[in-house]
């Protein structure tokens, strides 16, 4: 597969028509649906169906545009790193599940961009299992995720920050007044969990027992969304603070009695081969936990 014709490939798949995309390419129409139509054919699968004035992916099309952007995803960001000689430049790819701990991995972004202005980030949100998958094919080169998280094939450092769990609530909701949250409190209430593996076994830890006693509705793996269905008080969210802001919302998060706190860490692959800036942003933090004590 020539990464030329996969970027082809995905122009058509953005623009939504040849004629557009060979604009885009500065090439002729004939050229790019040669080329197209030769790739199908060294494939052997139809990508995509021509209709009177939009093409339309088919499932097998759906699926290379979506492998296809990490792929160019990983060239470039791969050629970017070594084209960076002496001077310390590049690009450093991070995931993070939600956790406002993510602003003191921005701090450490921009002591390092001052330091070397040549350094560039792409950043990925996700909940860990998405962070971790994509850590695994080398499509990042950070993951920032919260315990519980099984981490023997990966190196990881322990942030020092932890999260704290409770439960974010319609601020109408007779739990609304409390000042904390007691297993006992939500145990007839409908209610949303995060779908993250692990978190179950964590959240029964603390309630005593399995999570099945809870009336749980449904899931989610980010709580931007989950947090609407909150407001409009159909359900709660079992969550970690400072994910959502409830300042001036409807919204309530009441922690958890007794409390219940993760630890923060940031992981990356064993024996990962890492880019000069990737390696820079690794010493900083390496200081950093080690300043405050928490560099395993």
């Amino acid at each position: 597969m020539e990464l030329r014709v996969l970027n082809y490939f995905l122009t058509v798949a953005r623009e939504k028509t040849i004629s557009r995309a060979a604009e885009v390419l500065h090439l002729s129409q004939p050229t790019l649906s040669k080329q197209l139509k030769e790739f199908e054919e060294a494939l052997g699968v139809k990508l995509f169906i021509r209709g009177n004035r939009f093409i339309t992916l088919t499932e097998e099309g759906i699926y290379l545009a979506n492998k296809g952007k990490e792929i160019v995803s990983l060239v470039e960001s791969t050629t970017a790193n070594l084209l960076s000689d002496s001077t310390i430049s590049g690009q450093i790819a991070i995931g993070a599940g939600e956790t406002r701990a993510f602003e003191f991995i921005g701090q450490l972004l921009r002591d390092l961009r001052i330091e070397h202005p040549d350094i560039h980030f792409q950043l990925h949100s996700g909940n860990a299992d998405d962070v971790l998958e994509k850590i695994d094919h080398g499509l990042l080169d950070f993951g920032l995720v919260i315990d519980p998280i099984e981490k023997q094939k990966y190196d990881s450092l322990q942030l020092p920050l932890v999260d704290y769990w409770g439960i974010l609530v319609h601020s109408s909701h007779p739990l609304a007044k409390n000042k904390s949250i007691t297993p006992t409190d939500i145990e007839d209430i409908p209610l949303l969990v995060s779908s993250q593996s692990f978190v179950d076994k964590q959240l029964a830890e603390w309630l005593g027992k399995n999570s099945n006693s809870l009336d749980i509705v449904g899931t989610y793996n980010l709580l931007y969304n989950a947090s609407l269905l909150v407001k409009e008080n159909m359900v709660s969210a079992l969550c970690i603070d400072g994910i959502i802001n409830t300042a001036n919302t409807d919204l309530t998060f009441i922690p958890f009695s007794p409390s219940l706190t993760v630890n923060v860490n940031i992981i990356w692959k064993k024996n990962q081969t890492f880019s000069n800036a990737s390696n820079a942003f690794l010493r900083l933090i390496r200081d950093v936990s080690h300043d405050n004590g928490t560099d395993k």
